[in-house]
């Protein structure tokens, strides 16, 4: 992890649960962070936290609707200003909604998409951007998944938003793909639950040259 000292890191949904637990991850470990939601009440008391705990790296909250495109784009342009830009995207926010195939509305269809799947595409085309721009050939784009995106559970409830993490497995192989195309280094990887704050730590400290693209940890039954 020494290369990724005082570098940015972005990570959306930093507000609670896994976003917030790889956000003091990374911050332990000496990186700048970028922690974005929707609202930063919990994000200030965290970066309050990691400051009172002496950690090596900073957490700086910013407030971004993700469903919001020009929040997004304003948040990268004020990251290029203040930071010079992003060295690691975690595409960490997601949205579940309880709408049906059948039943379900439309506007609850829309806020799981734009999340989910569109955010999550505009943050990463914006990182690779910001990454290009400053010949910064080992940036790290993560996304965080769901079991969702590679089984479909016998619950009406889920399916949409399955549908939207396989979504992501997709975009994160397709990603893949154009990197390799544009002959970068910068690496994309897929993880999903159980522990993944040091997923993606183990992620982030393996070689340059070396490509981990899907994760997919369940935790171990023990033997009897």
């Amino acid at each position: 992890m020494e290369r990724w000292r005082d570098r940015l890191a972005l990570v959306t949904g930093a507000s609670g649960g896994i976003g917030a637990a790889v956000a003091r991850a990374l911050v332990q470990q000496g990186v700048k962070v970028v922690g974005c939601a929707r609202t930063v009440g919990n994000i200030e008391e965290l970066a309050a936290e990691c400051k009172s705990a002496g950690y090596p790296g900073t957490l700086i909250p910013y407030r971004c609707d993700l469903s919001n495109e020009e929040d997004i784009l304003s948040m990268f342009s004020a990251i290029r200003s203040q930071h010079s830009g992003v060295d690691i995207c975690i595409n960490n926010a997601g949205l579940a909604r309880p709408d049906t195939l059948l039943s379900g509305s439309t506007s609850g269809w829309k806020d799981m998409f734009n999340v989910n799947v569109l955010a999550l595409s505009i943050c990463t085309r914006e990182a690779y951007q910001s990454m290009k721009e400053r010949n910064v050939d080992d940036g790290h784009i993560i996304n965080i998944n769901s079991m969702s995106g590679h089984r479909v559970v016998p619950q009406s409830v889920a399916h949409f938003y399955s549908a939207t993490k396989y979504a992501v497995t997709a975009l994160t192989e397709g990603l893949r793909q154009e990197l390799r195309e544009a002959q970068t280094h910068i690496r994309a990887t897929c993880l999903k639950p159980e522990d993944v704050a040091q997923a993606v730590i183990y992620v982030l400290s393996t070689p340059p040259h070396v490509q981990i693209g899907d994760i997919q940890m369940r935790p171990t039954e023990q033997m009897t």
